[in-house]
């Protein structure tokens, strides 16, 4: 499918709050038809999301350990969480420092996972992944570890006032991007 019909489709499912705030650019380049080129989702006419651009505004992590050390990301410990550490440690351990033991072994795996969505965000190819978006259910497209279609969700017209205001729990545990998209639809409601 051509760039100007896949953006005419995107851009159809916008919510009404966000439309002409919220555009997709991909400068074409004519003469390397190998190459995908670059694209970006801006906001008011700022390059807020380029797939592989390190120096838009918002936060990329390199590490774990930044992950783990932003504040903005609260990992919830459940219960089954912490009886799963306290069977690893065969032994008496305190129940304060329990929990501290299950927030860290949780906040580990979530580091992974976000550095692995990230990596694959820097990798992707947007016409792939907004092609794969049309096709897919909204409810798949929010559930997605991919961080694209989490955006391409996020502005559309289908997640209603009801279901954004549901997500504020699962959004803390979600990549940077994906919570200023959040927060500029629940801004725009």
């Amino acid at each position: 499918m051509s760039w100007s019909k896949l953006k005419q489709q995107l851009e159809g499912f916008f919510s009404p709050a966000l439309h002409g705030r919220v555009e997709y650019r991909a400068p074409g380049y004519r003469y390397l038809p190998d190459k995908s080129g670059t694209c970006y989702i801006s906001v008011d006419k700022k390059n807020v999301l380029g797939m592989s651009d390190k120096s838009n505004p918002i936060r990329w992590y390199q590490t774990e350990l930044d992950i783990k050390n932003d504040p903005d990301i609260r990992i919830p410990v459940t219960s089954s969480d912490i009886e799963a550490v306290r069977q690893a440690t065969k032994g008496p351990v305190p129940e304060d420092r329990l929990i501290i033991m299950a927030r860290s072994r949780k906040s580990t795996e979530h580091a992974k996972e976000l550095m692995s969505a990230q990596a694959a965000l820097s990798k992707s190819n947007f016409k792939v992944v907004a092609n794969k978006f049309l096709t897919t259910p909204i409810e798949e497209s929010l559930a997605s570890d991919d961080i694209l279609m989490n955006v391409l969700a996020l502005v559309d017209k289908r997640v209603g006032k009801k279901r954004i205001l549901s997500m504020a729990g699962k959004m803390e545990l979600k990549h940077p991007v994906v919570r200023y998209f959040y927060e500029l639809r629940l801004g725009a409601l």
